[in-house]
């Protein structure tokens, strides 16, 4: 499906010499099946392990080449393509190419038209790791960090040459999340601090067991990632996840439902929306045993004393009442009966903007699905049914009502 951020957008991809030419290619497709509308330029070096016509292929637009190769009559092709770009990116980056870029040359396609441009750069570095300690090397990335390149990469790991170093080009996927990163800077969260809580907590029997529940933290990411695409600077504390956190975003990785609190209320002044999506254990054991549990026979019991946990919310609505911080807090009630009388009450009861109500029990949503079927109950007591979608897509109608909640606070 289009990604929002990209779908539209217009894409320079640079492509210079160098074995990873061929993440080049998959990065190209990636792009394309956001949405996006890929421009090629590729150097005389990059030809010499994928032909132009590999990206034509993938873009559906001739990929460049050569300065000269227009036809009489035909715009100056560098001036266009810069003037039309929403993003550069050049992946992989050689050291070569990358001295050009910072020292203002323009020899070829490539370089010619990046220096006619006025748009964000993001840059994918690849090359032997001894290439890349020399100090020129260094200096060079130094400097076009400093005109506000973003550098994604290079990672350590096997090289073409079979040494091990950093010098590889950073996969795909990665370099993906930070053009989004990049496109989302001026979105409607710009400059705000969102905190996501994520995941199910884990509370000590002794060393080796816990109680825990069935979260796998993937309505929590995906609220980070939406934050993170409206522009917003994001903070995810989250439990163990199931899944990968989004690119761009700050983790605080905790395991009990105290440490998550203590992280919560150390953030909760410099906080603008919090979500709480955590599944965070109600009861934790009185006292872990410093040693693993034995069973001593087949008839005994094991008899467990449990004492209650910290209930985040509630201790976010006691601050909030005295500080005004944070502006918004929206929670998430994971019910199996009586959905939307308990969720209304949790929402009175915690002082909530508003919460997110779904039944766990339904099948193909809620604890590990990749959809939810959720109800959005609002302070002012609106109620919003949403169908079965995404988790994604429920993600951003969240977002999206935290962020009219923001405005109608800062206008109210």
């Amino acid at each position: 499906m289009n990604d929002p951020l990209l779908s539209g957008k217009k894409i320079l991809l640079g492509v210079t010499g160098g074995i990873a030419v061929y993440k080049a290619a998959d990065l190209c497709s990636k792009l394309v099946q956001a949405g996006a509308q890929v421009d090629v330029i590729l150097t005389e070096a990059a030809t010499k392990f994928v032909s132009p016509i590999t990206f034509s292929a993938l873009s559906g637009r001739p990929a460049r080449v050569d300065m000269w190769s227009e036809g009489s009559g035909q715009p100056i092709p560098h001036v266009q393509m810069a003037a039309a770009a929403d993003l550069v990116i050049v992946a992989p980056l050689s050291a070569n190419t990358q001295a050009k870029l910072a020292l203002g040359l323009a020899d070829n396609l490539l370089t010619a038209t990046l220096l006619a441009t006025h748009v964000p750069w993001v840059l994918a570095p690849a090359m032997e790791s001894h290439m890349w300690a020399n100090p020129a090397t260094q200096a060079h990335a130094a400097t076009l960090r400093s005109r506000g390149a973003v550098q994604v990469g290079p990672a350590e790991g096997r090289l073409a040459s079979g040494a091990v170093g950093v010098g590889r080009m950073a996969e795909p996927v990665e370099i993906l999340a930070a053009a989004r990163r990049v496109l989302a800077r001026d979105g409607p969260l710009a400059g705000r601090r969102v905190v996501v809580t994520a995941g199910g907590t884990q509370e000590p029997l002794d060393p080796v067991r816990y109680i825990t529940n069935a979260s796998s933290g993937k309505m929590g990411v995906a609220l980070a990632a939406a934050a993170t695409d409206l522009g917003a600077d994001v903070t995810l504390i989250h439990a163990p996840l199931a899944v990968a956190a989004p690119y761009g975003v700050a983790c605080v990785r905790v395991r009990t439902a105290q440490q998550m609190c203590d992280a919560v209320l150390e953030r909760l002044a410099q906080t603008d929306i919090l979500i709480g999506a955590a599944a965070v254990a109600d009861f934790r054991p009185a006292a872990a045993a410093t040693q693993k549990i034995k069973k001593v026979s087949s008839e005994e019991e094991l008899t467990l004393r449990l004492v209650r946990n910290p209930d985040i919310l509630a201790e976010v609505a006691g601050r909030r009442a005295e500080t005004g911080r944070p502006a918004v807090v929206i929670g998430f009630a994971a019910e199996t009966q009586d959905l939307l009388a308990n969720a209304a009450a949790k929402l009175t009861a915690k002082r909530l903007d508003l919460i997110v109500a779904n039944d766990v029990t339904e099948p193909g949503s809620g604890f590990g699905a990749d959809d939810n079927r959720v109800t959005l109950l609002f302070a002012d007591g609106r109620q919003e049914a949403l169908p079965l979608m995404d988790k994604r897509e429920v993600a951003w109608r969240v977002l999206q009502e935290a962020t009219a909640l923001l405005q109608h606070g800062r206008d109210a």
